[in-house]
Order: C-alpha cells, then sequence, then structure tokens
C-alpha cells in the first residue's frame, strides 16, 4: 500500500462528499422560500439511495468485468466480489478506490435536481435516481473510465467527469424540464443569496478533491489539476463579471458564484491534462458560453430549467470536453496519446473529444427520455397545481425553512377562497393611480 496515496485519496473523498450538502445550500439559496426545505433534501438524502445502490451493484456494473464495453459484470451483491484489500498498481487499496468513486455517484444525480424543483414529486425523483443510476450513471461511469469501455478506447479524455458528471447531469436536467413542462408559479426572489455563497465556497472547496483527488495518488497530475482548478474558476467567475457589467452596469453575487461554477465545471474533464495558460482560457469560454446561453438561447427554448442546471453544468461541461481537445499537452500530461490542438497534436484529439461528447449528449438523452415516458405511467411525475402553488416545503414535507414565520391557518383554505384573504388592502388594488 501507498501510505500516503491512501491518505490523500480517502481525503479527496470526503471533500468530494462535502460537495453534497455544499450544493444543497447553493440550490436551497436560491429558490423561492416556499421550496427550501424540498431542494435541499431532494439534494441530500440522495447520499442514502447513491451509496446503497453502489455498493449494492454500481460499483460491480462500473468497473467489475466488462460486457461489450458498456458496462461491467455482477459478481456478487454488496462488493461480496470484490476484493476491498487487493492493492491496485498505483498503490491504492480497491476499497479506497470503491469508497472515492462512490462520492461521485453521490453528486452526479444531485446535480439535475436543480432543474426540477418546485414541480416534481419526491416519489417519481426518488425512482427516477434509482432507474437513471443503473441505465445511465453506471454504464457510462463504465464506458469511459472503465479499463474495457467503449469511449475510453475510443481514446476520449475526461480526467475527473466531464462527460460521466456534468455533461450527464446536464443533459438529465434539459430533458427532465422539456418533460415537467414550465411553473405554474414563478417565484423570483431568492431565499437566502449568503448561502449561495456559501454553497459556492464549499463547493469549489470540494473540487479539489473532486479534480486533484482524480489523480489518485500524490503525484505532478494532482498538482497540476489543483493548480488549473483555481485558475479556470477565477477567470470564469471574473468573466461572469464582466459581462454582469457590460449588460446590466451592476455586478450581482449570484452571477459571480454561478460564474465560479462555471468555471470549475468546465476545467474538470482537462484538470490534469493542460496548462495555467489553458485552464483560464477554457473557465473564460465556459463562463461566456454559458452566460450566452442562459441570457440569450434558454428564453427561446422555453424549457424551464429551473436553477440553470443544464446552462451551467451541461453547456460548461460541453466546453470543457471539447476544449480538451484544443489545450491537452503532453509536456503536462506525457502518459496521453496525443496533445491537444495548439500543443502540436493536430485534429485528432479535438476530434475525438467532439465525438464522445456527441455521443454523451445522445446516449443520455435518450435514455433519460425513455425512463421519464416508462415511469410516469406508473408514478405520478408532477406535483398538482394547488401543492405548486402552497409550495412543496408544505406540500410534500409539511415544513418550512424559515422558523421564524408559522404557517397561518390551512394553505388550502388560501387556495379556495382568495378573497376572504386578501386583507383590507385588497379593497384598493382597482383603484385608479
Amino acid at each position: 500500500m501507498d501510505a500516503a496515496g491512501t491518505a490523500f485519496v480517502l481525503l479527496a473523498s470526503v471533500l468530494v462528499w462535502f460537495m453534497t450538502p455544499g450544493l444543497a445550500f447553493f440550490y436551497g439559496g436560491m429558490v423561492s422560500k416556499a421550496n427550501v426545505v424540498n431542494t435541499m433534501l431532494s439534494v441530500f438524502y440522495i447520499t442514502g439511495i447513491a451509496i446503497l445502490l453502489w455498493v449494492f451493484c454500481g460499483y460491480e456494473l462500473s468497473f467489475g468485468g466488462d460486457l461489450g464495453g458498456v458496462i461491467g459484470r455482477i459478481r456478487g451483491v454488496f462488493l461480496n466480489g470484490v476484493n476491498l484489500g487487493h492493492i491496485l498498481e498505483n498503490g491504492l487499496p480497491t476499497g479506497v478506490y470503491v469508497l472515492f468513486q462512490m462520492m461521485f455517484a453521490i453528486i452526479t444525480p444531485a446535480l439535475f435536481v436543480g432543474a426540477v424543483v418546485g414541480r416534481m414529486h419526491f416519489k417519481f425523483l426518488t425512482w427516477f435516481i434509482v432507474c437513471w443510476s443503473l441505465l445511465v450513471y453506471y454504464p457510462l461511469v463504465h464506458m469511459v473510465w472503465g479499463p474495457d469501455g467503449l469511449l475510453g478506447r475510443l481514446g476520449v479524455l475526461d480526467f475527473a467527469g466531464g462527460t460521466v458528471i456534468h455533461i450527464n447531469a446536464g443533459v438529465t436536467a434539459l430533458v427532465l424540464s422539456a418533460f415537467l413542462g414550465r411553473r405554474r408559479v414563478v417565484r423570483s426572489t431568492p431565499y437566502n443569496r449568503p448561502w449561495v455563497l456559501l454553497g459556492t465556497a464549499i463547493l469549489w472547496i470540494g473540487w479539489y478533491g473532486f479534480n486533484a483527488g482524480s489523480a489518485l495518488g500524490v503525484n505532478h497530475a494532482a498538482i497540476t489539476a489543483a493548480l488549473t482548478t483555481s485558475v479556470a474558476a477565477a477567470s470564469a467567475l471574473v468573466g461572469w463579471m464582466v459581462l454582469d457589467v457590460y449588460r446590466t452596469g451592476k455586478s450581482t453575487l449570484i452571477g459571480v458564484c454561478t460564474g465560479a461554477l462555471c468555471g470549475l465545471v468546465g476545467i474538470t474533464p482537462a484538470a490534469g491534462y493542460v496548462t495555467c495558460a489553458g485552464a483560464a482560457a477554457i473557465g473564460l469560454l465556459a463562463t461566456l458560453t454559458s452566460y450566452c446561453f442562459v441570457q440569450f438561447v434558454k428564453p427561446r427554448l422555453g424549457v424551464d430549467d429551473t436553477l440553470d442546471a443544464f446552462g451551467c453544468h451541461g453547456v460548461s461541461g460541453i466546453v470543457g470536453s471539447i476544449l480538451t481537445g484544443v489545450f491537452a499537452s503532453k509536456d503536462v500530461a506525457p502518459t496521453i496519446a496525443r496533445g491537444g490542438l495548439l500543443y502540436g497534436g493536430g485534429l485528432h484529439l479535438l476530434v475525438i473529444q467532439i465525438l464522445g461528447t456527441l455521443l454523451t449528449v445522445v446516449l443520455v438523452a435518450g435514455f433519460v427520455a425513455i425512463i421519464t415516458v416508462l415511469l410516469r405511467r406508473m408514478v405520478p411525475m408532477r406535483v398538482g397545481r394547488r401543492e405548486e402553488q402552497i409550495g412543496l416545503d408544505i406540500g410534500e414535507h409539511g415544513e418550512t425553512a424559515d422558523y421564524t414565520v408559522e404557517p397561518v391557518g390551512d394553505p388550502s383554505e388560501v387556495l379556495d377562497y382568495p378573497d376572504e384573504f386578501t386583507g383590507q388592502l385588497g379593497g384598493f388594488k382597482h383603484l385608479p393611480r
């Protein structure tokens, strides 16, 4: 056992897990007051589901054997077919690698929760996560990171999860949003902007485990990934802020946080392969593309991705994955077969990255659509009009986020008899100004 490397990956695993409550604060701070509990719970309870699924069969389906380069073989449930004490070639015990990859299986489905808040049944979300993990996530992990995976053999580079995690979650978010339809009640006031900053800071901290930890040891690749992660996030943060000031004359806290997140997403597939200059370019281009999508393209699509899960994770993930074929350098990562377009490798790697990205988008979109169509025949997908108007905190969970404000009466009475709850000032609402 490589003791230093094992300790490093254990620490990285904790940091990646820490991203899940960070994401809960990030999303919880951006939604309306009526849906804070539902949003944060929908992110955090995935921890339980994902861990149980991963040890039951997820690790085996991802890394155990091979069936056609698409999926692994199950030799025993609950890791009974896995020798957890076996030392891998890099000096890590298998059990540590199982733990590290488990954390990715937790955070990935949590990312697309931001697209469906305020209108999806909790029961449907639960069953969807189970089906999606089995039919989408585990096969994609195997295809990209498995030793015999189709996309890995093709030569697709994905250092820490651009395709497996961010494009996967982003496309899933877009498809679910399209099936759900638009919100009946649009509440645009964020519940708590400081929570958004707190969540962003936690995510950024956790991303060092996410990216640097993917080097699986204390080595040059880990140092490179930590540096490029920092640079890409910084350039994206500044880039979004400049765009905000240029368009509106004001910089915003949520905008700066969103920009940093786009940079972190964009650099993920390239973190161990690029220089700091390449990282700065990837971060800037990722935030520029995501900004343009959120501000100009999304309103024309008519798809209600509530918290821009696709706009940030999907778009920036696609940009980062493709730009890996432009900025990857053999001087930084001697183990890769060829450098990118700007580093003497020609078009070869860029074409492979574009092909791998397109295949990921098509496969994820197709399977998510199939799962959604079949599952909503058995489980209601969207909450009713009354529950959506009240908010899912009360409707789904019977709890409110703000303990200083008690719900007044039965919320259904307010909806059934709105005129009686207008208040004394309601008599003036039709008077001319």
